[in-house]
């Protein structure tokens, strides 16, 4: 007698998955972020400056209204961790840059997500490049950019 052919999980089994391992991620990045002084919200801002970003296009990122971003890069500001420069096409435009303390403190934050690296450890090498294409596949069905 042959074993039951195992059944593909369902889209909602798929989505509860990926919401745990999204908040258990989340999790992981706001407890590093903690240990540097950083909100969540703070870090999350500092990841996404890959290079200059204007005020308005962090709002849309974060997903917030344009007047909280104002209060998180004054606090960066502050800390030393990003500068305000004006756009070189339109001086009107405030653009936001990560300053080399930013990029190091943010680096930093990524690699003291000791749960998530344990977590991604568990898998081969063949495993995580099957992954990684899987949620590159993914992502631009996930990513809404207004």
């Amino acid at each position: 007698m042959t074993a039951p052919t195992p059944q593909p999980p369902t889209k909602a089994q798929l989505l509860e998955l990926v919401a745990a391992l999204g908040t258990a991620q989340w999790q992981d990045f706001a407890a590093a972020a903690g240990r540097h002084g950083l909100t969540s919200v703070q870090a999350k801002l500092l990841a996404q400056l890959k290079g200059p970003v204007p005020m308005r296009g962090l709002a849309t990122l974060l997903v917030c209204d344009a007047s909280n971003v104002t209060g998180i890069v004054d606090r960066l500001e502050a800390r030393g961790l990003v500068r305000r420069e004006p756009d070189p096409a339109d001086r009107r435009v405030k653009n936001v840059v990560a300053t080399e303390e930013g990029r190091e403190t943010i680096h930093r934050v990524r690699a003291e997500m000791q749960a998530t690296h344990t977590a991604l450890d568990a898998l081969d090498e063949d495993e995580r490049t099957t992954l990684y294409g899987l949620l590159e596949r993914l992502r631009p069905g996930m990513e809404h950019r207004a």
